[in-house]
């Protein structure tokens, strides 16, 4: 399956290929492309912790050689005294110097993997199915794209690299205390194997709660992106105090996640905290004793206290960071339960796509069900549409008519029955082809918070000449009053369009459609939230607009569809009624039900304006 991104191909990755069981090998494939970099973090930091136990080695002679009965080894006290001091220098330079370089390789890395990441989620989650976006709540999207990705990045950035530091670190002056003196080794690792065993006693208990934490923070997200996009409904209907008091749930739901995590890390801390800190008292007492009794140097006892503190408070901080580690690979799972779904294959396909579709579709016996498997949304859909003949789906809500012409576009696949455009089965035309001959125009349109421009030549992927955009827009009866705005067609529309009326929208969103000038146009109730006049000038304009395209007009009025050359009335996911309105309107049926009841009531309105 080919695969497109906005990204360039140096700094694309397939996470897809990150897929595994074990969350540690799934992280490591996700370093392609930085394991040097990250090595050479690693290796930064032994230069580092090298230099630093180097310093107390140095500590010790200069203890020894300015107090003890040492010999200077440069000859002469000054002389030794004067090597020393630039040694510390060198020493600290090399020190800082590795450290600095070791934490931006970290730094690095890790941004330069989750840059990676967060594009590749984004092109990841626009490509996958309908099903799943209907199913999936927007805010845990967003929560996992920011939050849990961010997670990701502390990992690389400090824990794992922190791993790496603490191991090294312990290594080497584990190794420099058993010159100085095995005993003073050996009692200074006591109590080692009880802080890594709280360690992951705590990693496992931490993991679950986080998970937990992060799904509630999840949920939190979604509240207030609901009622942020719907504010206008909220205000409208005085629900403020409702949707305070569900925000407020929500937030104390993640409350008591949250203090149940923290008490949980409370406990830990203090825990390895006094551990650590008898560790080092008992070290401390047992080294003086053995200075006392003459069994070392006095430099070596000052030496030995700088090394101890950085071999026990590194082995403390390993318990935290993998405590911390559990945010990480809790993340990464989060993550990858995203990557795991499969993306709509938009090019797979058997049919030549050479050039544009004539727009001719037969629907043979189409059935149609989700994948709960339930019932039947369509049962037995039959009719044949010729090229340029416009095509009107009447019928209740929920009768099914969105869902049909969701199939042409391959939204939904049809689980019975066939489909076919210009004599081909529709399964076999990559989706990406049929999604370029079809335009959609929803029965609520979405506006980018962008100009008006931008938002009609949205769909056709190239720079559009100002006669091409206007003249779409006169098409859709928009265009008199985008002049109207102070700045024309260089206006800005708020979020989802709302400094539009519904109207405005949805002939906004008319004209991106025209623009696109597709085969096969599907308006999905696009005259709903405009008035009797606007619709008739829309109506006028598509007329002949609509030559030479095959048509699919979703209305609850009749005056909408009575052109239509073919009319199919809908209820319970069946076709009940077909054919022209002239037809339809002389037999007994749902549609002459329809069209008395909206006569009459039209016919009342006119009364009622006229006796006024």
């Amino acid at each position: 399956m080919a695969t497109t991104t906005s990204a360039t191909p140096s700094t694309y990755f397939d996470f897809r290929k990150a897929l595994t069981k074990k969350k540690l090998a799934g992280l490591w494939r996700m370093m392609s492309g930085y394991r040097l970099a990250y090595l050479a973090a690693n290796l930064s930091l032994a230069v580092s912790a090298l230099a630093k136990t180097a310093t107390y080695l140095l500590l010790r002679n200069f203890a020894d050689t300015v107090v003890g009965d040492t010999q200077p080894f440069a000859g002469t006290l000054a002389r030794t005294l004067v090597l020393i001091a630039l040694g510390f220098v060198g020493l600290a330079l090399v020190e800082g110097g590795f450290a600095f370089l070791s934490g931006r390789l970290a730094s690095f890395s890790a941004e330069g993997i989750t840059r990676r990441l967060r594009n590749f989620l984004f092109d990841h989650i626009q490509r996958l199915s309908f099903a799943y976006h209907s199913k999936t709540p927007t805010g845990d999207l967003i929560e996992r794209v920011t939050s849990d990705v961010d997670s990701v990045r502390n990992f690389f950035n400090e824990q794992a690299i922190g791993v790496g530091r603490i191991v090294l670190l312990f290594i080497i002056n584990f190794t420099a205390i058993w010159q100085l003196s095995w005993k003073l080794a050996l009692a200074s690792i006591v109590v080692i194997p009880f802080v890594l065993i709280v360690s992951v006693w705590f990693f496992k208990k931490v993991t679950k709660a986080y998970e937990k934490y992060q799904e509630q923070e999840a949920a939190l997200s979604t509240t207030l992106q609901e009622n942020l996009t719907g504010v206008r409904v909220v205000k409208a209907f005085a629900r403020q105090t409702f949707e305070k008091d569900k925000f407020e749930k929500d937030n104390w739901e993640k409350f008591l996640r949250g203090k149940k995590l923290l008490r949980m890390h409370s406990l830990f801390w203090p825990l390895s905290d006094i551990a650590c800190g008898f560790q080092m008292l008992g070290g401390f007492i047992f080294a003086a004793i053995l200075a006392i009794n003459g069994e070392i140097s006095i430099g070596t006892y000052p030496a030995y206290v700088g090394l101890v503190i950085w071999l026990i408070w590194p082995m403390r901080n390993l318990g935290r960071i993998i405590v911390n580690t559990s945010t990480g690979l809790v993340s990464y799972e989060r993550l990858m339960e995203i990557v795991k779904q499969e993306r709509e294959p938009l090019t797979e396909g058997t049919v030549q796509t050479n050039g544009p579709v004539r727009g001719e579709l037969v629907f043979d016996n189409v059935s149609f069900q989700y994948s709960d498997g339930n019932a039947d949304v369509l049962k037995g859909i039959s009719f044949a549409a010729q090229p340029g003949q416009s095509v009107a789906l009447l019928g209740s809500t929920g009768s099914g008519k969105t869902t049909l012409v969701n199939l042409l576009p391959r939204f939904h696949e049809y689980t019975d029955g066939r489909i076919l455009l210009d004599g081909e089965e529709l399964k076999e035309y990559p989706r990406e082809y049929l999604r370029k001959q079809i335009g959609i125009v929803e029965q609520e349109p979405f506006l980018f918070s962008r100009s008006i421009r931008e938002n009609i030549t949205y769909g056709v992927g190239r720079d559009v000449p100002q006669e091409e955009t206007e003249k779409a827009a006169r098409a859709a009866a928009i265009h008199d009053v985008i002049l109207t705005f102070p700045d024309g067609y260089n206006t800005l529309v708020g979020e989802k369009g709302v400094t539009l009326s519904g109207g405005q929208k949805q002939r906004v969103a008319v004209a991106r459609t025209l623009l696109k000038n597709p085969r096969i146009l599907i308006l999905d109730d696009s005259t709903s939230s405009v008035d009797t006049e606007t619709e008739a000038e829309i109506r006028s304009a598509l007329n002949g607009l609509m030559e030479n395209r095959t048509t699919f007009i979703i209305a609850h009025r009749i005056q909408s569809v009575m052109n239509a050359d073919l009319i199919l009335v809908m209820d319970k996911g069946e076709v009940v009624q077909m054919g022209r309105h002239e037809e339809l309107v002389a037999q007994e049926g749902m549609y002459r039900k329809i069209y008395d009841i909206q006569t009459r009531i039209d016919d009342e309105l006119e009364q009622e304006i006229a006796s006024a």
